[in-house]
């Protein structure tokens, strides 16, 4: 099957249900109401925002406490940050499991494939400043060292097929059914990862068919720094976390490139600073960080992925049904429960972190899905909405 399913595609962006583990619960007069910080985000009481129903949403968290392994929840609308909630339970970090471990607002998360649409915003950089041509630049020009590797189909190959996942090489993504068997774990105990993700057979046409495929992020890391001279994570400290105000990243390389398809570890607010950059056009304070055209081009649905989801570059767009209406919206999701949605209509910004890293689910999914949806259904004066992704 060419397209797999979007539940093991994101390698598990679900919470298991029903499950008891210990929180912190915030003391009931100052429930979930963020706490000012030196960290640039603007603070306000959902009381404040006649869209939000804080209430409603403290309930949803209390509920969450008591039946699912979240980790934060967060929200940001008009450029203030609204509610905020950390919980505790057992996570993974590196990919080593931990148990108990109290989340506040100064804790790493690991964001899983979350990385990769931060990877699309140090690409859009890398080009505004000139040092990436375009989109359309062949991948194989950046690799000369492979050049035994060319052929008439790679040859075809540009930078934009694999930010659209459409390199149409052979690849098996990494899921816990098939454990080690699978090129995410062969790339990265191959000697070059770049040689064995170009080594791989051509299936389909460069940009013919949506495929997930963590192999081409490797790709796009080493294209990164080819480009900048830095690796990504050096790069993007410098022309995107600085400038957001991000102090505290950790991100980790694979020989020597940075894991661009998945080794990000960010705090939950500065999750939401990259989703409020997006929703404001690559602006944030009146800086541009990254140009309104890339912003624009790279939340554009340039391909039909699974179900009703299409792809952007290394974003995700779709649309949730709440109350008999659609809300579009512009989301980075990542294995184990990792999201940041973003919803421009109601100037919204949704982050959720968790620690399901095995849970497969449709019905954990559901779960997972259903937080974002009740802080829609708590926008009780929202406008009217509708429309299509594509």
């Amino acid at each position: 099957m060419r397209r797999r399913e979007f539940v093991s595609l994101l390698g598990g962006t679900a919470l298991a249900p029903f499950t008891v583990w210990p929180v912190y619960a915030d003391a009931p007069d100052d429930c979930s109401v963020p706490v000012a910080r030196d960290d640039g985000w603007p603070v306000a009481s959902a009381h404040d925002d006649n869209l939000i129903d804080r209430g409603a949403l403290c309930q949803m968290a209390d509920r969450l406490a008591g039946t699912a392994n979240v980790h934060a929840v967060l929200v940001a609308r008009g450029g203030k940050l609204l509610f905020e909630r950390y919980f505790s339970g057992p996570d993974e970090v590196n990919n080593r499991k931990a148990e108990n471990i109290a989340f506040d607002a100064g804790t790493l998360h690991d964001l899983k494939s979350v990385s990769k649409s931060v990877a699309s915003l140090a690409v859009g950089i890398a080009i505004d400043r000139g040092l990436i041509r375009s989109v359309d630049e062949p991948i194989i020009r950046f690799f000369p060292e492979l050049a035994d590797l060319r052929s008439p189909e790679k040859d075809h190959l540009k930078l934009v097929h694999a930010l659209t996942m459409s390199v149409g090489l052979k690849w098996v993504e990494a899921t816990p059914s098939n454990n080690y068997d699978n090129d995410e774990v062969r790339m990265q105990m191959s000697l070059d990862p770049c040689r064995y993700v170009l080594g791989l057979p051509v299936t389909a046409p460069p940009g013919q068919e949506f495929f997930y495929d963590t192999g081409a992020l490797t790709l796009v890391s080493a294209i990164v720094r080819k480009a900048t001279g830095r690796p990504l994570d050096e790069f993007a400290r410098a022309a995107l976390f600085e400038p957001l105000g991000i102090t505290s990243v950790e991100w980790a390389r694979v020989r020597g490139d940075s894991d661009a398809g998945g080794g990000l570890r960010l705090r939950p607010r500065d999750m939401a600073k990259i989703g409020q950059l997006v929703l404001a056009g690559g602006r944030w304070n009146d800086r541009q960080v990254v140009s309104k055209a890339w912003i624009e081009a790279s939340t554009k649905p340039w391909l039909k992925a699974t179900g009703t989801y299409f792809y952007g570059y290394l974003w995700w767009l779709d649309r949730s049904v709440v109350d008999g209406r659609e809300v579009r919206w512009i989301g980075a999701l990542g294995r184990g429960g990792q999201s940041i949605r973003i919803v421009p209509l109601l100037d919204l910004v949704v982050v959720v972190t968790a620690g399901y890293y095995q849970d497969y689910s449709p019905q954990a999914f559901r779960l997972q899905s259903g937080i974002f949806r009740d802080v829609l259904r708590e926008s009780s004066s929202s406008p009217p909405l509708g429309g299509e992704c594509g």
